[in-house]
């Protein structure tokens, strides 16, 4: 007899559906290194749908630098940094990692995902109060849901929301505002300032997740709360390695007593492997780039720059991004999928993002600069996406007409 559980696995059928109708998006070999152009299929894709932001997935120092960490300390560290798994490495890059956010002091985590796992399920308890946006990322929701305290949500980036949803909390109760510096898909920036002085009014601290923000914004690439001027006022900043800084982990910055805190009480640290020794050695090289060559951030916003004035003239909805991640709204789930599979046919990669990870109506292809694209390489996308476009949408056409 079949378990419910075989028969749940059966009866999934999104998957199969969407791979017999030969748009299915996901999980696409790429049988070359993460740069502005990839090889699918053995042949040449335009590369648009990646988060390594400035391109130094191969730059060579990078890549020296991983080699040269494997040679000295081998694969891997065969345990958790709370025990065995502590190198010299790991110590170093948490001190350049204070210092470049501004903070005290810093502690790593495997994956950017086990940063926020880690530090929030263990800062609040149950009587305590999470307060989340509600496009948050979904490490900060999974997180939300481990810490066992009561869950807020306002509506996205809605300082006045965010103010109602905080005035119906106990005023002695502990308040944890969670969101994101970047938002990941629809690309616009946090209302620091106005967040900012909602919490001092509340009570409350705040953790901004800067996965998407470092190496992109902020003083020589120092995030969100340093293109605000916030250092010192925001509690935690959290941020990834596998973007801008081309590498695996995350980690959380903050004062000495809140790292210490979380080093001895966050089980994705405890319980976890430790960021190997190739992991480290290319985020420290590539944390020296971001800090002394800042020509690639300069790069990466005449790229958008660029970008985004053709695909506006074009007739694009882009909505309300400020960043290198572009969201071309198509609002609709299947043309989204379809146009995702007509522009890798034709040499470009990009990102669907389709409902439930987004309402119906809000669906988008994300479409993401990189500092090492050229012009040539955005004209040649976007004329294919319009191109694509025209041919899915021919009532958008005519109605500009």
């Amino acid at each position: 007899m079949r378990s419910r559980l075989h028969k749940r696995v059966a009866d999934f059928k999104d998957a199969a559906q969407a791979r017999a109708t030969g748009a299915y998006p996901y999980f696409r070999p790429i049988e070359s290194a993460q740069d502005t152009e990839v090889i699918i299929g053995g042949k040449p894709v335009l590369m648009f749908g990646s988060n390594s932001y400035l391109g130094l997935t191969t730059h060579p120092y990078i890549i020296e630098s991983a080699q040269k960490a494997v040679e000295k300390y081998g694969s891997g560290c065969a345990g958790s940094r709370f025990l065995n798994g502590t190198l010299d490495i790991h110590e170093q890059l948490e001190n350049r990692l204070a210092k470049f956010t501004g903070k005290e002091s810093a502690v790593l985590f495997s994956t950017g995902y086990q940063a926020n796992l880690g530090a929030i399920s263990c800062l609040t308890g149950r009587n305590d109060y999470l307060i989340l946006d509600e496009r948050d990322h979904a490490s900060i929701i999974d997180g939300s849901r481990l810490s066992f305290s009561k869950v807020i949500k306002y509506a996205h980036n809605d300082m006045g929301d965010l103010r109602k949803k905080l005035n119906l909390l106990p005023e002695d109760a502990v308040k944890l505002i969670v969101t994101d510096g970047i938002f990941s898909m629809e690309g616009d920036i946090v209302k620091l300032p106005e967040l900012n002085e909602v919490a001092i009014e509340f009570g409350a601290s705040v953790l901004v997740d800067d996965a998407h923000g470092l190496g992109v914004i902020g003083k020589s690439g120092a995030g969100t709360a340093s293109h605000f001027g916030l250092t010192d006022s925001v509690d935690l900043i959290m941020g990834t390695f596998s973007k801008s800084f081309a590498s695996l982990g995350g980690f959380i910055a903050s004062d000495y007593a809140t790292i210490d805190y979380i080093k001895h009480r966050a089980r994705a640290l405890i319980f976890s492997a430790s960021m190997t020794p190739a992991s480290v050695g290319s985020t420290l090289a590539a944390l020296e780039i971001i800090e002394t060559e800042p020509y690639h951030m300069e790069r990466l916003w005449a790229n958008t720059r660029y970008a985004k004035e053709l695909l506006l003239v074009n007739g694009f909805d882009l909505g309300a991004t400020e960043s290198p991640i572009l969201p071309i709204y198509i609002r609709n789930n299947e043309k989204t999928f379809m146009m995702t599979k007509l522009l890798l046919e034709d040499g470009v990669f990009v990102n669907p993002v389709v409902s439930p990870a987004v309402p119906a109506d809000e669906t988008l292809i994300r479409f993401s600069l990189m500092a090492t694209h050229t012009f040539s390489q955005i004209e040649e996308a976007v004329d294919k996406m319009a191109r694509i476009y025209r041919e899915l949408f021919p009532e958008a056409i005519t109605a500009r007409l």
